[in-house]
């Protein structure tokens, strides 16, 4: 997830949607599960397939994971036409699997205001009540963030125009427990997410971390600056000392040597290795359940074997 906000303010002002058929069964906002929950919330985030085989795959891994039960489920969203029509087809399955509410991301990226308008329009006639709303990453090969034409640089514009379009959605976004990538400071960071908050969104999810004392330093900092909405923690269960280093390298994410250390001396690549990592991803959670923390939500990067092994290791 990747997003910088600023606090200028969009004048544009929108035009009345349409009035679309009221759909016969709509997403229960997300906000009303974290504010009636009896225990922390579970949450998976999918992304598109970019082939038949892994098409196949993710089709597997979820009739497989509608046996855990997630609170509600992601789907992240590829601009100008990569996967976005690709991103509501995989909402569909989602649905018709049983697994829901579930969460379309949208970004700005690659999107004139107007047609996010209609985007939003789509996905409100389709019943979705829950979006992730984020900026979205730099085309690739591009270190920096530019707007489409009539489009918007900044997460919280978005925010404010989804919640213009229909107020009763309920809009997730990014935190940045290790800060982002493009941020000046610690503290910069923070005031661009409270733009997110007071433009309408109601809980932030955060990037992967791997150290649970960054999660809570961070809650600790949104709390001071005011942001009072739900914080859950984005947990990343790993299944290769390759593909953790690679992710923390990515994300910004610290990769703490002891992290490392189990990986490696469980061959580093293949089920021991990826049992450790499940294992360390075990213990986060339920030190962060400890913590008070109202969930967690987890990359499981389309796959079913780890929340699986979570599950059944204890974690419920």
């Amino acid at each position: 997830m990747n997003d910088t906000p600023n606090t200028t303010e969009t004048t544009d002002t929108p035009d009345t949607p349409d009035t679309p058929d009221t759909p016969d069964t709509t997403d229960t906002p997300i906000r009303e599960l974290l504010a009636s929950a009896k225990r922390p919330l579970l949450s998976y985030e999918f992304f598109p397939p970019k082939s038949e085989k892994a098409e196949a795959n993710l089709r597997r891994s979820i009739e497989v994971l509608t046996e855990t039960q997630p609170d509600f489920v992601t789907i992240t969203y590829g601009a100008g036409g990569s996967t976005r029509e690709k991103t509501r087809a995989v909402a569909g399955w989602l649905r018709e699997a049983g697994l829901g509410p579930v969460m379309p991301h949208l970004t700005c990226v690659g999107s004139s205001q107007q047609e996010l308008r209609e985007i939003a329009d789509e996905l409100h006639a389709d019943g979705y009540r829950n979006i992730m709303t984020l900026r979205g990453d730099p085309p690739q090969g591009k270190d920096e963030f530019v707007p489409a034409p009539d489009g918007f640089a900044y997460a919280n514009q978005l925010v404010e125009l989804l919640k213009e379009r229909h107020d009763d959605f309920c809009l997730g976004v990014a935190g940045y427990p290790e800060n982002h990538p493009e941020s000046d400071d610690t503290d910069s960071d923070i005031r661009h997410l409270k733009t997110k908050v007071d433009a309408g969104a109601c809980f932030v999810t955060t990037q992967l971390f791997f150290d649970n004392q960054v999660y809570f330093d961070f809650v600790d900092r949104c709390r001071a600056a005011g942001i009072t909405i739900p914080i859950l923690p984005g947990l990343l269960p790993a299944t290769s000392l390759k593909q953790v280093s690679r992710f923390a390298d990515m994300c910004g994410a610290s990769f703490p040597p002891e992290l490392r250390d189990r990986m490696a001396a469980a061959g580093s690549e293949g089920r021991a290795a990826e049992d450790a990592g499940i294992d360390w991803c075990l213990e986060q959670i339920q030190g962060l359940f400890e913590g008070g923390a109202p969930g967690v939500h987890l990359y499981v990067l389309n796959r079913s074997r780890a929340p699986l092994q979570l599950l059944r290791r204890g974690f419920a």
